[in-house]
């Protein structure tokens, strides 16, 4: 049977109607498998209904309807939390370890340990807020509206003029991108002020120093700390920094400019960045060839997809930005929402998500739920993967004349992308632990990270973003704290999937689908082990991948 997005639908919860659910479980843990058995039922159900809800949100934010239900469903959320936190306290205070484990496993029980320590119900009020003020920072941006190029476009719709071959045209969608900014930059530093204040204080109510260690908590990390990531920073600095400069460096030699500024990074291929193809529904057609092509797993899977309604791929007017991959977990089927616009960023975003959605797929009858996704970082090696596996079918989605650009141009995309990932989770870093920061502190502490991370940029006239800027375009430093790490961390993994297809394309696709299949079954170090990959954190990942790099690109 034909599973369909139209036919997905939960009944509103209610605190009166989970108080009683979660009673009712908590009154069976005297059979503690029947409990578990039960209580995972209803956590599918309640997530799916919250995964429902702020997808609609997303796909109109203007709508009322859909912000008020969100609006309700963020309210919830706490109290949900709480139950949740209450059930694994009494599974883990059972002596019989041994027996839980043997039930659910031994990772989940770690998990859990992990969970109950991020909330407690002096903080559920606090918890209500963070949301609004991530969804108000969300509605703010969805908002902008600009002019240009005889078209009226939103945030979104600004990228193919950002990249447009007409230098004078990329300047331009800068000037106007950075204005919306520069015009709502008291309420942006509002947001986030009172983001930054509230998580610590959620962190000193849960007995942290500051936010940064609960943080770490909240995304499951458990086999690593602060301590790493700094040091994986220091490996971009010292091997993927120089690199990068020398490939602008050759651009703007290249293009003949007497300086690059930052509306010029945007155009990696001095031919001008390759398109796809078509509009929406020819891409959509042409993904079906490329998947045949590669594998029946992930063929059959986007078939199910596409034909069930699966994806919304169309940018539209209010439609929140970005791309993301959300689930129903009761069905054990994934959702992608992405905004196309014609540029390459289309193909980009469809085959990260699409990675997202098929891992999704593969790990739907693990055990569990907390079994269905893995840690964020993990998670990304299946979205970024995904990205480099489809290489050598770019001739579908580009044209084959630019296909061997596209390789190339998203290969320097990706390079270019690491310096700055780092330099969004070094800032995040320091401002939680300095919480009481101005705003213009904050600026200041951007402006010197950029200078170490990313020498090369240069704003000219654009003064929002050269006064320290540039941050507050970025939602997940906003929404997700902490969070922005784990695609550079995962790109170094999926770079590695890269290095092993050049040499053994069918190996590197049949170790990447056998990833996808351990879901959430291990922590990030076990499943980027489990693939034959080097973990991020040893010394040298990163140093092999830019050798191969360098010979690929000419730019040793």
């Amino acid at each position: 049977m034909t599973l369909r997005f139209a036919d997905i639908a939960y009944p509103t919860p209610s605190r009166e109607s989970l108080a009683q659910g979660h009673a009712a479980i908590e009154a069976k843990l005297a059979d503690r498998s029947a409990a578990i058995a039960a209580w995972d039922k209803a956590r599918r159900d309640y997530e799916g209904w919250s995964a429902l809800v702020h997808l609609r949100f997303s796909q109109d934010t203007a709508d009322p309807a859909a912000k008020a239900a969100r609006e309700y469903a963020d309210a919830l959320a706490p109290e949900a939390t709480q139950h949740e936190t209450a059930i694994k306290q009494r599974l883990l205070a059972d002596p019989d370890r041994a027996g839980l484990e043997a039930l659910v496993g031994a990772h989940t029980v770690r998990l859990w340990e992990n969970d109950v320590t991020t909330f407690d119900p002096a903080i559920s009020a606090d918890l209500e807020e963070e949301s609004k003020l991530s969804a108000r920072y969300t509605e703010l941006l969805a908002s902008a509206h600009f002019t240009i190029g005889g078209e009226s476009v939103n945030l979104s719709g600004l990228a193919p003029f950002a990249e447009d071959a007409d230098r004078a045209l990329r300047h331009e969608a800068e000037r106007l991108r950075w204005s919306f900014f520069a015009a709502n930059r008291e309420a942006l530093d509002g947001i986030y002020d009172a983001l930054v204040k509230l998580r610590h204080g959620m962190a000193v109510k849960l007995g942290d120093r500051d936010f940064t260690t609960l943080g770490y908590r909240r995304l499951r990390r458990l086999d690593y700390g602060p301590q790493e990531v700094a040091r994986y920073r220091e490996q971009v600095l010292r091997h993927v920094v120089p690199l990068v400069a020398r490939l602008l460096e050759q651009r703007r030699t290249e293009q003949g400019w007497d300086r690059l500024r930052y509306w010029d990074e945007a155009l990696i291929d001095p031919a001008g960045n390759p398109k796809p193809v078509g509009d929406h529904d020819t891409l959509v057609a042409a993904a079906e060839t490329m998947f045949d092509r590669m594998d029946p797993r992930l063929a059959d899977f986007y078939r199910m997809l596409r034909d069930g309604g699966f994806m919304d791929l169309k940018n539209r007017p209010s439609k929140a930005g970005g791309g993301f991959c959300t689930a129903f977990p009761k069905q054990g089927v994934p959702f992608i929402f992405a905004n196309f616009n014609g540029t390459h960023h289309d193909i980009g975003v469809f085959t990260h998500e699409m990675g997202h959605a098929f891992q999704c797929w593969e790990s739907r009858a693990l055990p569990g739920i907390d079994q269905l996704w893995p840690t964020m970082e993990a998670a990304e090696i299946h979205s970024m993967g995904l990205e480099f596996l489809t290489h050598p079918q770019m001739g579908l989605l580009v044209g084959d004349a630019a296909a061997d650009r596209f390789r190339r141009m998203h290969l320097i995309g990706s390079l270019a992308f690491l310096p700055y990932g780092v330099c969004v989770d070094h800032f995040q870093h320091e401002v939680y632990a300095n919480p009481g920061a101005t705003p213009a502190e904050r600026h200041a502490i951007w402006q010197r990270l950029e200078r170490l991370y990313m020498p090369w940029t240069d704003y000219g006239d654009l003064p929002h973003v050269a006064t320290g800027g540039r941050w507050q375009a970025k939602q997940h430093i906003y929404a997700s704290p902490f969070y922005y790490i784990d695609y550079t961390l995962a790109l170094c993994c999926a770079l590695q999937f890269w290095v092993k297809s050049r040499h053994d394309p069918k190996a590197a696709l049949d170790a990447y689908v056998a990833l996808c299949g351990r879901g959430g079954s291990m922590p990030f170090s076990g499943l980027v082990a489990s693939a034959g990959l080097i973990s991020p954190f040893a010394e040298g990942a990163l140093a092999e991948v830019v050798r191969e790099a360098e010979g690929f690109l000419g730019a040793g």
